[in-house]
Parts: structure tokens; sequence; C-alpha cells
């Protein structure tokens, strides 16, 4: 049987999350969707729950979609979840699992990953967060968890555009950008139209599922516009193999030198190839210091005498790798590799991979 698609929903204290799902819940769009809600505690975080009856654990709606609010052991409740499918006493063809808006996501993505269980049953699809327009700056600045949602995330959706303006919100995208380059972000809203199969809260289902952002591929999502502006800072400084630049001198700064995250990105790009072994080394080294400093990151790789590319992901300590596609004959063969996290060193891991090319 094939794997169950998954998709984490995430997003700071009110930023829309449980508003898509009642949407989810409650409209005619003919899909099996279950819905987990994953309650920290005895008491929903965002007083907002789902399931007003909390008596009972799994509750079928009318529409086909079923709710699900777990306090406790997500393993457990994803276990029985494909238990009762199996048995033929639920449908569902994927699952959405929201978070409370002041979880960390990293240890919810692990699960997919953690529990052989779980791996048998389920493919973690994306991460995704919804980032409150008119609030998100002061959150960011405010509570780590808030940058941490951001740096997890596949997919960023951004809602209440309606009440900031332009700047403000380019504003935000750049910070976004900067927190997290590897994630696309969207506009949604998240208001009371009608949903279809086509428009979710007028957000096209395909910018909410089957984004594919948690499996290995040769396609490395890093916002090109990121990778232009270090670029420049790079030339500027005389850097030749990385477009990786210290947090003192961070080019974004210039602009929002008010806003000091803790979790930012970093990218890492040369021509010349990696040696295998001594990047196994040094990677494994990486994550074995810095690894719950580490919330995501992946990159495409030109190993020596090889003809595919490799690619590689991880969450924390948990990494990956796999072949990639044939290097096309005309295609510009080099590595470029994004790292996610929270007072990450850079110079440390620029040096360290510059020491492992061939």
């Amino acid at each position: 049987m094939a794997l169950i698609p998954s998709t984490i929903l995430t997003g700071f204290l009110g930023a829309g999350k449980t508003t898509l799902l009642n949407r989810i819940l409650q409209e005619d769009h003919g899909l099996k969707i279950a819905v987990i809600e994953n309650e920290f505690g005895q008491e929903n975080i965002d007083n907002e729950i789902l399931v007003q009856d909390s008596s009972e654990q799994i509750v079928e709606m009318n529409n086909g979609c079923i709710c699900c609010t777990v306090r406790g052991d997500l393993i457990v409740a994803l276990t029985k979840l494909a238990q009762k499918r199996e048995a033929g006493e639920l449908h569902f063809d994927r699952i959405i699992i929201e978070t409370t808006g002041l979880a960390n996501p990293g240890p919810v993505a692990q699960t997919f990953f953690m529990d052989e269980e779980v791996g048998v049953h389920y493919m973690l699809d994306a991460v995704l967060t919804v980032v409150d327009a008119r609030h998100a700056m002061t959150q960011l600045d405010d509570y780590e968890e808030a940058q941490r949602q951001v740096g997890f995330a596949d997919k960023l959706l951004i809602s209440k555009t309606d009440l900031v303006d332009t700047a403000q919100l380019d504003a935000l995208k750049a910070r976004l950008m900067r927190i997290n380059p590897r994630a696309p972000i969207s506009t949604v809203d998240f208001g009371r139209a009608p949903i279809s199969t086509v428009d979710f809260g007028r957000a096209p289902l395909a910018e909410v599922l089957d984004i594919r952002g948690f499996n290995l591929n040769d396609k490395l999502e890093i916002d090109p516009d990121f990778l232009k502006a270090e670029e420049a800072h790079d030339h500027d400084h005389g850097h030749v193999h990385t477009d990786a630049c210290n947090h003192e001198h961070d080019h974004h700064d210039h602009h929002h030198g008010h806003h000091s995250d803790d979790i930012a990105a970093f990218v890492f790009k040369s021509d010349r190839p990696f040696d295998p072994a001594k990047l196994d080394e040094f990677l494994a080294s990486l994550v074995n210091v810095f690894g719950p400093r580490m919330l995501r990151y992946k990159g495409v790789l030109l190993m020596q005498g090889a003809e595919r590319k490799v690619v590689f992901q991880g969450v924390h300590q948990m990494m990956g790798s796999d072949l990639g596609a044939k290097w096309g004959e005309n295609e510009e063969r080099g590595s470029k590799m994004v790292f996610i996290g929270k007072n990450l060193p850079k110079d440390v891991f620029v040096s360290g991979l510059e020491q492992c090319l061939v």
C-alpha cells in the first residue's frame, strides 16, 4: 500500500492555522483528509479546539474528513489511525497535523524518521508555516519559537496581508527569506469565501498539498534573489567559492539592522568537486556537534569522479543522502548547500567544507 502523504501545519499564535483547518473540515472539497490537532498538555494553547467534544478522540466529519485531537503521543495516534485505515474502519488519503502556536515543529518532523511503525505507513510531504503579516515582525523579534517555525518550513503562507501596506509586506518577505531562503513564499486569504477543489481559502491546493518539500530530489529550492544578493556581497569581499557571509556584516542588515534573528540561513557554493570520504567525515562531525541547532539543511553535491548528482538533507541529527540525476553534458557542475539553524558558526562550516574540496 502506498505511503500516506503527511503535512505538518505550523505557525505562531493567531496566524490562522485553525481557521484554515476548520474550513478544510467543513467544506465540500471531495478529499479524504485526516486532521490531527497535536495538543501538548491538557489545554490547547490556541484555545480554538477543532473538536469540541474532547471525550471523542476521532470524529468523522460530514465531508469525509476525520479530526483527531491528540493529547500526548503523536506516534500512538498516527499508528492507531493507520491501523484503523488498514482494517477498513476509517477512510482517508492524507494527513495534516496542526501543531500548537508555541510549538517547535522539529520533534513532530522527526517522528516520521525515528519511529519504524510510522515510517512504514507515512511519508512526510512538507512543513507549512502560516505567518501573520500584521504581527510577524514583533513575534520574530520576541519569540524564538516563531523563528524556528519559519526555519523549518518547506513553504511559507503569509496571512492577513490586508492589514499591512506594501512596504511592510516586502520587509517581512525579505526577513523571512533571510531566515529561510529555501522556502517559497505565498500570500493567502483564509476568509469566508467557499472552498472548492481548486481553491483553498483562495490558496490553490497545489500550494498546500503535494509539495514534496521533504523528498530527496535534485532540485534545491533556494530563492534565486537571495543567491544573487549573496553573490554580489561576496564579490565585494573577494570571496571565491562561497556566498556565505558573516552575521556581523550580513548584507541584509543594511536594511533591517534592528532585527537580529538567532535563526538564519547561509549558503555554500563551489564549482570544485568534494572528496567523498572527507565530506562524509566533516558532515558527521557537524551533525554531532551542532545537530540540535541545525534546523534544516539540504544540498546538491558534485562528487569527485561521480557522473550523478548527490542529494542530501537533514533535520537536526538525522541526515540522509541519495543519488540524483546525471549531470547534463552542458550543465554547469557545482555544489550548492543551504544550512538553516540557530547561531551556527558560518566560518566553521565554510572553512571546513572548503577543506573537503578536491
